[in-house]
């Protein structure tokens, strides 16, 4: 390092800012995080879950790439081929909403624009906004391989969706069908299972009374929670081993408000005699249930509902609904029709009875709409045949989940699994790869609303696609020249588009050019690990696995790491309504990138969810500070060195060298390990341990002994003598170590120092991971160093005690009561002295107790350190009561809040935690006043 570039160090302070974009430009110019798969080093491969190109980095990013990069940055150093593959999502239904919302603000809808025009549109807000996110990833330090960048919409990402639905169709794990699917009224689109999300809402249930139809005075009382859906009802259940019931099945009841009369069925999969009034009425075409019972019983269905959530205008003739009532529910929505229909139930006294009732109300998962179970034909996957070798491949162990308790929520939902029903009424996405011949099927593909293939399917058509089952398919991976029936060019594609995930499912083997067998997907796939979170197992993790073992016939990536859910400091969940959400964009402008990512690693702890506070994130960024000025300090003594490292073994090591090195060694292994079992928080708590408190809390203490002018010859003989130089060399191998070991965590601050101390190679990014060598390993020397540490500390704390200033000198008497105790403080003594600043250090086991002194005990060791005036107690005792009735003045009103019932049923959560963690703080700070009155009172008696 020059004269110049010290005197930078020097006078520098930490910015974290100038340093982190500094550092980024560097290594986004040199590609150093670009993989070549030709190398021959082992591989190690993770895929980014790819985030939505409408989003903006938020805390649970934050989280998954901070841990995601730790890993790819530790194995690249370890000398792996590391390769972080990056990516975003097309996100269908949020993408489509973006945009379409510009629309409206212009004044505008999509079909105003035409399928293409309006696909042509996103592909330019992508263009304009849809790389925000990759720009913020990049802020955060993530080192992807960006060269490698893909997108879920790209050309090779749709030639490979493409491939896969062919395959699938051919072999029969995809086909068309009428079925029961979740259907937003909002977004106009099928949603899958996991895409609606549940909660409890408190609703009602209406008792109705259905009269039977062969004995109008007799009725069967049925209970429900949707009373609008019963003029879809084409059934009466009741449980056959019921004896209130049982004797009615076969007979017909009357369907009220309508002119149709419903057969009562008994089925004991549907009924529970326990709820209700144990008879249930069954609506096929409005309720997953029911849809079952339906197919058993062989009911028809009565689709009520159109597309926008409103009562049909094409089932009157079905359905045969009172010719008054229907012309007052034509066209309203849900919640008016029920009201009409429940108002018409009172009138003719059937309406028996109605109770709050608290049920789960599927809601969608984007827009938040509550989502109707609507009679649609759809695509769907056949998913049994490929869930069964994806659950055998975690039973075996091909893949782990970490932690392994995942394993259950995986297994639970894989050994449950339906059909997935991947077709969605959208613009935006993969459009299914199916085409229908206008020759063949002319009537079919016009009541579909296909005849023009862009254009929306006119609202009149309520029926949706049903006439669409009737039209053959023609299933290609590319645009076919004509109709293989009949010869016909006029071909119309089919207009649904993909489920994202469907894509998604493939991210393993797509982003590395499947179907083509490229050299990136024969090194690197199966990838070696996913991190990410618990809420996307079911979404994503599964289908991956069962469509990387259809198409690569091995998984997808053999660990799966699932991290913690990041709450507010009071375990809240993080929410814009609560206004507890932390921005990680603020907090990096705040602190910076290396602050926040070492807070989230630190507090990533298996199993636990994650309470983060600005608090803990402003600890860390001290953290960086210390590692910073411990930097400086160095940057002072560095041309002891001449521009080289000497070896260690070249070194004349004392007792301080050597458990630096043993401790430096320890935590190598440690970290190392840590990182192998997905242990981030106790590899950061080992290094940030190592580098405040044992580092430069201690050795470079010592150090500074060893070179400073102001010490006494005695006190640098006593931290090493003559061995400026050795002193020297260790800091800056033990900082050098500690960067290394701390770049995953904190990539820029690291990077920035090692520049500046002697190094080989280019970049820290690559430098090589540390080993740790038993052979430095000194029990001994780590034994002596903690009872010296031992000793200063309780030195400190009589000085404290006294309000003794730093500056002034003191004598110290230990009193020992062993030989063993003699041999341990003669090694250690020299060090004492220069660590307390004090002037005489006398020990033994028949020394005198001095009088008047303070005393503390370290072990069976007696620490003494006398003092001239015993009024300097006085003074301290009285100044320690104060404090101590403060505190527990405080203790009791605290207690008091805590006692009262009133207070601890009423207040929020989140303050009643306050009060008991600031109880809990009260109480430590009491018993530690004590034990100091007890010290000086003891010595006043």
């Amino acid at each position: 390092m020059t004269e110049s570039e010290i005197s930078r160090v020097k006078k520098a302070g930490y910015d974290p800012h100038g340093i982190e974009e500094h550092w980024a430009k560097v290594w986004d110019a040199a590609g150093s995080s670009h993989v070549d798969e030709t190398l021959p080093k082992p591989p190690y491969a993770i895929v980014i879950p790819p985030p939505n190109i409408t989003g903006f980095l938020h805390i649970g990013h934050a989280m998954n790439n901070t841990l995601q990069d730790i890993l790819i940055r530790w194995r690249r150093m370890q000398g792996y081929n590391a390769l972080w593959l990056p990516g975003t999502d097309h996100a269908g239904i949020a993408t489509q909403n973006v945009v379409e919302r510009q629309l409206a603000n212009e004044g505008r809808r999509r079909e105003d624009l035409g399928r293409t025009g309006f696909v042509e549109r996103v592909w330019q807000w992508k263009a304009e906004s849809g790389g925000t996110i990759i720009r913020q990833l990049k802020r955060l330090g993530a080192s992807c391989d960006w060269e490698r960048e893909c997108f879920t919409m790209d050309e090779d990402r749709q030639e490979a969706v493409r491939e896969v639905f062919v395959r699938l169709y051919d072999e029969g794990l995809i086909y068309r069908g009428e079925r029961l699917i979740n259907w937003c009224p909002r977004c106009q689109t099928a949603l899958s299972d996991i895409e609606v999300e549940y909660e409890d809402t408190m609703g009602s249930l209406y008792h109705i009374r259905y009269p039977m139809a062969d004995d109008p005075g007799a009725s069967l009382i049925v209970a429900t929670t949707r009373p609008e859906t019963m003029l879809g009802d084409t059934a009466v259940a009741v449980h056959p081993d019921d004896p209130r019931y049982n004797r009615l099945i076969g007979r017909q009841v009357k369907l009220p408000l309508t002119e149709r009369t419903i057969p009562v069925v008994g089925d004991p999969i549907l009924v529970d005699r326990e709820f209700g009034t144990g008879a249930v009425k069954i609506t096929p075409a409005h309720d997953f249930n029911d849809f079952e019972a339906g197919e058993r019983h062989g009911l028809p269905r009565i689709a009520l509902f159109d597309r926008d959530g409103t009562i049909r205008i094409v089932m009157q003739s079905e359905a045969q609904i009172d010719p008054a009532l229907f012309e007052e529910i034509e066209r309203q929505p849900v919640a008016v029709a029920r009201e009409k229909v429940l108002d018409r139930l009172r009138r003719e006294g059937l309406l028996e009875k109605v109770e709050p009732h608290l049920h789960a109300l599927g809601k969608c998962y984007r827009c938040r709409s509550v989502v109707e179970p609507f009679l649609s034909t759809q695509w769907f996957v056949k998913v049994k045949p490929l869930a069964e070798p994806a659950i055998r491949a975690v039973e075996e162990g091909r893949t782990r989940f970490v932690p392994e308790h995942w394993e259950n929520t995986y297994f639970a939902w894989m050994r449950n699994i339906k059909d997935w029903c991947i077709s969605r009424q959208l613009w935006w996405g993969h459009q299914i790869p199916v085409w229908y011949c206008k020759g063949c099927d002319t009537d079919n593909i016009v009541g579909a609303g296909l005849e023009t293939g862009v254009g929306p399917r006119p609202p009149e058509l309520s029926r949706e696609v049903f006439v669409l089952s009737e039209a053959q398919p023609i299933v290609s991976a590319e645009r076919p020249a004509g109709c293989p029936r009949c010869g016909a060019q006029e071909l119309v594609q089919d207009p649904d588009v993909l489920d994202t995930w469907f894509s998604s499912a493939l991210w393993p083997f797509s982003t590395m050019g499947w179907p083509e067998q490229t050299e990136l997907l024969r090194r690197f796939y199966p990838t070696s690990t996913l991190v990410t979170s618990f809420d996307i197992i079911f979404f994503w993790v599964a289908r991956m696995m069962m469509m990387g073992l259809k198409f690569m016939g091995d998984v997808p990536f053999r660990e799966v790491y699932i991290h913690a859910l990041v709450r507010d400091a009071e375990g809240q969940k993080m929410s814009k309504s609560k206004g507890n959400v932390i921005d990680p964009l603020e907090i990096i402008d705040k602190y910076g990138a290396d602050a926040f990512r070492f807070t989230l690693a630190a507090l990533a702890a298996q199993g636990r969810d994650i309470r983060l506070s600005e608090e803990r994130i402003e600890g860390y960024r001290h953290f960086c500070n210390k590692l910073w000025n411990a930097n400086q300090f160095l940057a002072r003594h560095l041309p002891l060195l001449e521009g080289s490292l000497p070896p260690v073994s070249s070194l004349s090591l004392d007792l301080a060298d050597r458990w630096l090195l043993h401790r430096l060694h320890e935590l190598i292994g440690l970290v190392t390990k840590a990182l192998e079992e997905y242990r981030f928080n106790e590899a950061a708590s080992a290094l940030y341990q190592f580098v405040w408190h044992e580092y430069c809390d201690w050795y470079v203490e010592i150090v500074k002994a060893r070179l400073s002018s102001d010490a006494s010859r005695e006190q640098q003989q006593a931290c090493g003598g003559p061995g400026r130089t050795t002193g020297v060399a260790l800091l800056c191998l033990g900082l050098d170590t500690a960067l290394r070991l701390l770049h995953p965590f904190m990539p820029f601050i690291t990077e920035e120092i090692w520049q500046h101390l002697p190094h080989q190679g280019t970049s820290l990014m690559v430098a090589e991971w540390p080993k740790a060598d038993p052979g430095w390993q000194d029990a001994n020397a780590d034994v002596s160093m903690g009872l010296l540490m031992d000793l200063a500390r309780a030195t400190r704390d009589l000085r404290s005690d006294l309000e003794i200033p730093p500056s002034k000198s003191i004598r110290i008497v230990l009193r020992t009561s062993s030989d063993t105790d003699d041999r341990a403080i003669a090694a250690v003594m020299p060090y004492l002295a220069a660590l307390t600043r004090a002037e005489h250090v006398a020990f033994g086991q028949h020394l005198d107790r001095p009088s008047p002194a303070a005393v503390a005990l370290v072990g069976g060791i007696e620490v003494h350190l006398p003092v001239d005036d015993l009024s300097v107690f006085a003074a301290r005792q009285q100044k320690l009561r104060r404090e101590l009735d403060k505190v527990e003045q405080e203790q009791a009103r605290v207690e008091k809040k805590l006692c009262n019932a009133d207070f601890m049923s009423k207040a929020p959560e989140e303050i009643v935690t306050k009060q008991r963690e600031e109880h809990t703080r009260l109480v430590d700070t009491r018993t530690k006043l004590l034990q100091h009155l007890e010290r000086i009172e003891h010595l006043l008696q």
